[in-house]
């Protein structure tokens, strides 16, 4: 199913399920296939929307980026599903989630999975205009690579990554890259005043097996949504989409 957002891009997303609707959004490297799996394990309880962000999948894209056509974007999708809906988002799609709630956005309540806040000083506040330009010269894996050594991946992870069929999917997505550091690259920061604009119920969630600098991310932006929920899911990492039904419980009680 497609819907159009304000500057005429066309969104492409899935519905399952019935009940009140629940906005998915993905963050890096991912399309509506990453959170499809969340999608069917919520399906029970709610209508699921999986959702291709913008120059992804069957989504359409536009010359300038912008976050504020990311917003545009989850606006449309909810005015499909009749007018308000929640939203979850991981990594810098919980940022976006943040920031439509912030916006003020008719959202019921607002999940963020790991939204990767600065809390400290990071070496490399230059990386999106390293990956624009090595996007420019068609150095796709390059791009990559930067992104994934800036998100504090061992070069040696990098290299095996470049051997398995998973690198081929990170470089079909490279050029979105851009959208998402200039969601959450290096030096955002929550910003205090905007995200107490929050109004409606948040869930902030971390994972005990994450490195340091998200959780502690995630623990800066419940601090400061006002009321909001700070849960640590144990066992859990950033890839915790893997493992969909071990946020489900946590999700149907808070979203209900």
């Amino acid at each position: 199913m497609n819907v159009t957002s304000a500057d005429g891009t066309t969104i492409h997303f899935e519905q399952r399920g019935s009940g009140a609707p629940v906005i998915l959004i993905g963050g890096a490297f991912n399309d509506r296939t990453t959170v499809a799996g969340l999608a069917e394990a919520l399906a029970g309880d709610f209508t699921t929307i999986a959702y291709d962000r913008r120059g992804r999948g069957d989504s359409g894209d536009s010359a300038e980026y912008a976050v504020a056509r990311e917003i545009e974007d989850i606006a449309a999708l909810i005015a499909q599903v009749g007018g308000t809906a929640s939203v979850f988002g991981h990594s810098s799609g919980a940022v976006l989630a943040l920031e439509a709630a912030a916006g003020g956005l008719p959202i019921e309540r607002v999940v963020a999975y790991e939204p990767p806040y600065a809390t400290g000083e990071h070496p490399r506040a230059d990386v999106l205009d390293e990956v624009r330009a090595q996007l420019a010269a068609g150095d796709r894996d390059g791009a990559v690579a930067t992104f994934l050594q800036v998100a504090g991946t061992p070069a040696e992870m990098i290299e095996g990554m470049k051997q398995a069929p998973v690198w081929g999917w990170f470089t079909a997505l490279a050029h979105t890259l851009p959208y998402d550091l200039a969601i959450c690259g290096p030096g955002a920061r929550p910003r205090v005043e905007h995200l107490a604009r929050i109004e409606v119920p948040a869930l902030v969630i971390g994972g005990g097996a994450s490195d340091e600098a998200l959780r502690s991310g995630a623990r800066a932006a419940a601090e400061a949504v006002p009321g909001a929920r700070h849960e640590t899911l144990e066992g859990q990492d950033h890839g915790v989409l893997q493992f969909p039904e071990t946020l489900r419980d946590l999700l149907t009680g808070f979203l209900k």
